[in-house]
């Protein structure tokens, strides 16, 4: 890992895609430059929140009014324009990878943020794991076609370098590329004085790994009536900490006290680090029919599900079909925050969908095991976007 003085924020880079419906006849690439609402940042990630906030801005009181993502400062709707923007000047984008034609196989790569949970790590102490996030946002985003990780390379920005904390940070990008059976294969260490407040820094990576050509899960095969399989959350993961932090100051508690309805702090319940389910995953596609896979980030189940199905294809969930973590029934609560608004900001307890066919459901279903849970969450209709019912 470098160490160098920078004078720029690093910027995030579009990479290859695929796409249900992506026409790629001449064998190049295919470009990608998804939107990532909550970890808010540009490339794989629209940043709207950065380090730089000032971090009073958690504790001041909204007024117990009805909360939105955009009340966060937060404008889902102006992201999603950004990148229709960028799809004029760069055709075929909006997978969950980049795909890049390497003879046989292609390269698939992913680059993200944890956006402003940084900011609880400021406040918490809790360093070690908000690395874990950061693999995992991009790992489970390259999953998403069937590809085995390969290695990672991060980007640690600091004001001024604490050595100590860095080393955490690091120790938790280790295990996250443990996690997913990938190497950390380089990085680099930016000190920007004047940039960042003490004690404060930023963080980004990249994950490339590879899948062969006829093995690409891309939801071009996806039918009505396919199944959706939902793999659980941890909990919040790694979107949505704008709102999370609104939340918190309207709710009058503190990151130390206990979790309304649970059994652990509401630091540690908001810090717990993001699912990597690149290992389970990766053996449901070995054993076959799983035709699309969506990794449920910024924008919840409404903007990604539908990322993976073919034109004139939607989804309907099934109400009730999984549990909801305890912290997102608190969020809701706390911030008197809509269905609607939940469901387009958080995962709400599903951090990765499966659309399989339905021999494939029954497998799964029958196989699945306390270690690691899947619900039956909906199926494939004939339609646009996604239903609830």
């Amino acid at each position: 890992m470098s160490l160098g003085a920078c004078t720029e924020l690093s910027r995030f880079l579009a990479v290859a895609s695929a796409k249900p419906n992506s026409r790629n006849s001449n064998g190049s690439s295919i470009i990608r430059h998804s939107l990532r609402y909550a970890t808010a940042s540009y490339g794989s990630v629209l940043s709207k929140s950065r380090s730089r906030r000032d971090k009073n801005t958690v504790v001041a009181e909204a007024g117990g009014q009805v909360l939105t993502y955009r009340d966060a400062g937060v404008d889902i709707d102006a992201g999603s324009e950004l990148v229709r923007r960028i799809a004029k000047m760069a055709p075929g984008i909006g997978g969950f990878g980049g795909l890049f034609p390497l003879g046989d196989s292609y390269l698939v790569a992913g680059t993200d943020g944890v956006g402003t949970k940084v900011m609880l790590a400021f406040e918490t102490g809790i360093h070690d794991t908000i690395g874990i996030d950061l693999v995992a946002m991009s790992v489970n985003d390259i999953v998403t076609s069937g590809a085995k990780p390969l290695f990672f390379l991060d980007y640690f920005a600091t004001g001024h370098l604490d050595v100590d904390v860095a080393e955490k940070v690091i120790k938790g990008i280790v295990d996250g590329c443990k996690q997913s059976d990938c190497v950390l294969l380089g990085g680099e260490t930016a000190e920007m004085p004047g940039l960042y407040k003490e004690g404060e820094y930023d963080l980004s990576g990249c994950a490339v790994g590879i899948v062969k050509k006829d093995s690409v899960i891309n939801g071009k095969n996806i039918i009505a009536g396919d199944i959706l399989i939902g793999l659980p959350s941890s909990g919040v993961h790694s979107n949505g900490f704008s709102l999370v932090r609104r939340v918190l100051a309207q709710s009058g508690l503190s990151l130390k006290d206990k979790l309304p309805g649970g059994d652990i702090t509401i630091a540690e319940a908001l810090m717990t680090p993001t699912v990597i389910y690149v290992k389970q995953v990766l053996d449901l596609v070995g054993k076959g029919g799983i035709k699309g896979i969506a990794h449920v980030t910024g924008g919840g189940f409404t903007d990604n599900i539908p990322r993976v199905f073919p034109e004139g294809l939607g989804a309907l969930i099934y109400k009730d079909s999984w549990e909801v973590p305890t912290v997102f029934k608190w969020l809701q609560e706390a911030g008197k925050i809509e269905d609607s608004e939940m469901r387009r900001t958080f995962n709400m307890g599903i951090g990765m969908v499966l659309v399989v066919s339905q021999e494939a459901a029954n497998r799964i279903l029958e196989n699945r095991s306390d270690t690691e849970k899947a619900y039956r969450i909906g199926e494939v209709i004939n339609g646009n976007g996604v239903t609830y019912g």
